[in-house]
């Protein structure tokens, strides 16, 4: 009985906002415009494909595309947006780049020579997994990318320190790696597809773009670092174990290093460099990311082979970053967030005098879109919201739209975020387990780390960093 109310929950999602829709189109509210009107419609729609997944996101992307081109309810460049954006192009160098890093071994290589020092114990071995996934997450921007590549390197790693299928040990490990890569992700800039997409309308909405070092400062002390420590804590006392044994057959055999591993070493080390540097130099990740990808394509290197370039890269996920971020700027343009925004600012008690209660209020708000949504989509949902909220709160703009990350990198239930399902399906890992790791994670985040976080915004504002 569960399981039928579970597979049909998204359909009866949909049919409801398929209602909601239909009255608003027999019975139209007189504050709206036809055009802001057809625009709520379509955006309703989109939001509930994107979030119970009924059809593919790129196919919704498609059909938000479509939709508001044949109904004229934003010029062009406003809808297609997406495909001009710097996150969409980080996101398409990140892909290549990903190739590259499985093509010749390079990722199998690191995970190895690091994870083959840490016979420290099951504390040391869970500690280094996060630590190798938050590296990862430096180097490949593509999250799914990372777990592609991490899962069968833990596997690994787990038979070879004696953890059969069904332990706690490697049920730890798996998890460590899953989270470690995935969470602590969303403080770093490039690293996963909802950091792109909010940096990419806060670029078409005000005409900035967020530093690769700046977001890294304001974010990942808390959000990142001290989240790692958490989930180190957590899978250690969630699932205890005791290494059995060691067995390095499986790690013998490395080849030497390749002239292309060489090459490509180097490269993602400049690269990687001038990603942090980013805020001397002013070049955004994106045309950095580009420029790697280039390279790693010109036929005189060709470490990605024109063949593979055409078979590997994900189109999909690209259509839809284009589509979410387009979906942000027409909500915008619309002028349905001024409208949406009066309504939450009627709903929420926000004063100016009570910061610490509208950081709180906002941040829940977030994470709550994201429990309703994918990842991603929230800030096409809030962006529009944040000079309206800015004026109400009193709260810097850049820390109203920065409350956002909060809300997407706090994963209450697996299916928010599906490189997570992915990544426990590839591992042959009951979904449970990560069911009561996010909710208990989340749980741990709203209740200590987003007060810690508001405190450290604080400081931040105090010494003049980054808030203007």
């Amino acid at each position: 009985m569960k399981e039928t109310l579970r597979l049909h929950f998204p359909s009866l999602v949909m049919l409801i906002l398929g209602g909601v829709s239909s009255y608003l189109l027999f019975y139209p509210p007189e504050a709206l415009s036809s055009s802001q009107l057809f625009t709520l419609v379509i955006g309703l729609m989109a939001i509930g494909f994107w979030a119970t997944a009924l059809i593919p996101e790129y196919l919704t992307a498609l059909l938000f595309f479509c939709a508001c081109m044949l109904l004229s309810v934003a010029a062009p460049q406003q809808v297609f947006s997406g495909f001009s954006s710097s996150a969409f192009w980080l996101v398409y160098g990140g892909l290549i780049i990903g190739i590259a890093i499985n093509k010749t071994g390079l990722g199998k290589r690191i995970a190895t020579i690091l994870v083959s020092h840490l016979d420290y114990g099951y504390s040391g071995l869970i500690t280094g997994v996060v630590v190798i996934g938050i590296l990862f997450s430096f180097l490949m921007p593509s999250a799914m990318a990372r777990m592609v590549l991490l899962i069968p390197i833990m596997l690994l790693i787990a038979s070879h320190f004696g953890f059969e299928h069904g332990t706690k040990g490697r049920t730890g490990i798996i998890l460590a790696a899953i989270m470690g890569t995935f969470i602590p992700a969303f403080a770093i800039l490039p690293a996963n597809v909802a950091n792109m997409v909010l940096s990419g309308l806060y670029e078409s909405q005000f005409r900035h773009s967020f530093l690769y070092g700046e977001y890294l400062l304001i974010n990942f002390p808390i959000l990142g670092g001290l989240k790692a420590i958490c989930i180190v804590g957590m899978v250690i006392l969630l699932f205890p174990d005791k290494i059995r044994k060691i067995d390095d057959s499986e790690l013998n055999g490395i080849e030497p290093w390749s002239k292309n591993e060489k090459f490509l070493t180097v490269l993602l080390s400049l690269a990687l460099l001038l990603w942090i540097t980013d805020f001397y130099h002013h070049i955004s990740p994106a045309w950095i990311a580009i420029l790697v990808a280039i390279i790693l394509l010109f036929p005189k290197i060709a470490i990605v082979t024109s063949e593979e370039f055409s078979r590997q890269i994900n189109y999909a996920s690209l259509l839809f970053v284009a589509g979410v971020i387009g979906f942000g700027v027409v909500i915008s343009h619309s002028g349905l967030g001024n409208i949406l925004a009066e309504y939450l600012l009627d709903t929420f008690p926000l004063d100016k005098e009570t910061p610490f209660i509208n950081y709180m209020l906002l941040s829940l708000s977030s994470v709550l879109t994201a429990l309703a949504v994918t990842s991603p989509s929230v800030p096409a949902i809030l962006m529009p919201l944040a000079e309206p909220i800015t004026s109400a709160s009193g709260l810097p703009l850049k820390m109203v739209i920065m409350t956002q990350v909060i809300g997407f990198s706090t994963t209450i239930f697996p299916y928010q975020t599906v490189p997570i399902l992915i990544a426990m399906q590839m591992a042959g890992e009951k979904l449970s387990h990560a069911v009561k790791f996010c909710f208990l994670l989340a749980l741990l985040t709203l209740a200590i780390l987003v007060p810690v976080n508001y405190f450290w915004w604080r400081f931040l504002e105090r010494i003049g960093a980054f808030w203007a």
